[in-house]
């Protein structure tokens, strides 16, 4: 796949090489801007139980 975009990329290697970059952030904006936001609904990562009772140490009886 980079080579087929390597090889349809116009100019030296030195202008394929600052327009892949180019390309490269444009895609990394895209994604923080508009796919990221849309996404975190849908995932999980703010789904935290917290336990109330006592911590780990106290049930073990290590803090007394």
């Amino acid at each position: 796949m980079y080579g087929w975009i390597w090889r349809h990329l116009p100019g030296n290697a030195w202008v394929k090489a600052l327009i892949s970059l180019v390309l490269a952030l444009a895609i990394v904006f895209l994604l923080f801007q508009y796919v990221f936001p849309w996404a975190e609904p849908l995932l999980p990562f703010n789904d935290v139980t917290v336990d109330q009772g006592m911590g780990a140490a106290q049930q073990m009886g290590a803090v007394r």
